[in-house]
């Protein structure tokens, strides 16, 4: 199967995907920013159980699918990413968790919240991209050997 052949299905599999996780975030609530904020506040414990949930099922998903299936269905070989720990990782995650905190959504819970209509999540989409497009610039700047990026 050559690569343009695998094309077409790993798009249709990611919109899938996508629609999938943009179905269970609106099912469990996740797109409504006052059910993040009350959990920030302590007060719903819920987006622990959804957290949670999630993470039961990927992580078999992810340590039994190489031994079942051999090869991923739509690629060549099961790899894995690469992580960096540093710096960057450390004030980019504490960035990250004051956004959250200060708007009630994450970047995936913002999309669907936009197919549920809840439009004021614009603002939030707005300042993520912002953000991202920030922190492009900021590593464009800087010469190639201090990029963290992983060798693939």
């Amino acid at each position: 199967m050559s690569v343009t052949s695998k094309t077409l299905p790993r798009a249709l599999a990611t919109l899938v995907a996508g629609a999938l996780f943009g179905f269970g975030l609106s099912l469990s609530t996740m797109i409504r920013p006052e059910v993040v904020l009350s959990f920030l506040h302590l007060n719903d414990f819920g987006l622990m159980l959804v957290m949670g949930g999630a993470v039961a099922v990927v992580v078999p998903a992810y340590k039994l699918a190489p031994r079942l299936l051999g090869r991923p269905l739509l690629g060549d070989v099961f790899r894995r990413h690469a992580s960096v720990w540093n710096r960057d990782t450390l004030v980019g995650a504490a960035l990250f968790g004051v956004g959250w905190g200060l708007c009630g959504v994450c970047p995936g819970p913002a999309i669907a919240g936009l197919g549920a209509g809840n439009w004021s999540l614009l603002w939030a989409l707005a300042g993520i991209a912002l953000g991202a497009l920030l922190q492009g610039l900021r590593s464009d700047a800087r010469p190639y050997n201090q990029r963290l990026t992983p060798d693939l």
